[in-house]
């Protein structure tokens, strides 16, 4: 299982915590203040943090940098009893996993360590060593500007939902690329990603191929097909060239 740091300054979380995940074979460290807890993840590398936003002693937002800032696969989840809109953004800009509110919820705790501890696992396969930015994975994206941080953060908040997204670029910018690893860094990754290119379907087959048909439903229909959107499922359905369709 994980090693996990737990930082907040209630005790009745922190020994709450404790307890459920100890018991689910998680190896627990806990302080009450930011101090404390940098020093315990300094001294102990957890996989896992759960950090409260608002410490006696400082912002979480603040620790929450410095923990990134380290070269540790770690993971940051971050607990408030404040639920403004503001600060969540902000913890997700700035590079928390998840973001779970109070009164903590032991399943919504549990699944965003596991989304978490899997988000690890991939990033300890896939690693980006330095030997490879000239011969880049298919999927991978490199970059290190400014404008590039912007979007992987925006990424990294984006595979904390389920929603629509317009990703707008000239022609070869790369708006696949950024629907697959919106798509390889969420909970369902391991669901289907399927590509429809709208310039490539005639007007007249547009329900057909986004919906489907039965065996002959339509001249030429000589077995039932799945559309594109059966297809997906709960995976994700990318439509190239969107501003196609009629």
């Amino acid at each position: 299982m994980a090693k996990i740091l737990v930082v907040d300054d209630e005790r009745s979380i922190l020994e709450t915590l404790e307890m459920f995940l100890s018991e689910k074979g998680h190896q627990v460290f806990k302080a009450d203040t930011g101090a404390k807890g940098f020093a315990l993840f300094c001294a102990n590398k957890p996989e896992i943090v759960i950090l409260d936003i608002r410490l006696p002693d400082c912002n979480g937002l603040d620790i929450l940098d410095r923990i990134l800032s380290r070269e540790y696969l770690t993971k940051v989840i971050m607990i408030t009893a404040f639920q403004d809109m503001e600060t969540t953004i902000q913890a997700m800009k700035r590079g928390a996993s998840d973001y779970i509110h109070k009164p903590l919820d032991a399943d919504a705790v549990e699944k965003a360590i596991t989304r978490a501890l899997r988000i690890l696992e991939a990033d300890r396969e896939t690693p980006v060593p330095e030997d490879r930015i000239n011969t880049p994975d298919p999927e991978v994206i490199i970059g290190r500007s400014d404008q590039m941080r912007k979007i992987f953060k925006m990424i990294g908040l984006l595979c904390q939902n389920r929603a629509t997204v317009l990703i707008q670029g000239e022609t070869g910018t790369g708006k696949e690329l950024i629907a697959r690893v919106i798509h390889r860094n969420s909970t369902y990754d391991q669901e289907p990603f399927v590509v429809m290119d709208c310039s490539a379907v005639v007007d007249s087959l547009l329900g057909s191929e986004l919906f489907g048909h039965e065996k002959g439903a339509f001249t030429g229909a000589i077995e039932t097909k799945k559309g594109k959107i059966e297809l997906a499922g709960n995976g994700t359905l990318f439509l190239e060239e969107n501003g196609e369709l009629p």
